[in-house]
């Protein structure tokens, strides 16, 4: 397992503790969930960013979508 360590500044940090403290959690838990569910938004970004560039520009309505996805 790897460790990562942060530097802060003091109002940052005191941010952080009240919003672990918050949800009743460690700082090092929040910041654990917070940078995962980061990376997954990041993630997802990057997949539709991908997407759009591979994008042929057809349209369809919403009742074809359905059809194609029934199928």
């Amino acid at each position: 397992m790897a460790t990562i360590s942060f530097e802060f500044s003091d109002k940052a940090y005191e941010v952080l503790e009240e919003l672990a403290e918050w949800r009743d959690v460690s700082i090092n838990e929040f910041a654990r969930r917070a940078l995962l569910e980061k990376m997954e938004d990041t993630e997802d970004l990057k997949a539709v960013e991908e997407a759009l560039r591979e994008d042929d520009g057809e349209t369809i309505s919403h009742e074809e979508l359905w059809r194609r996805l029934k199928t």
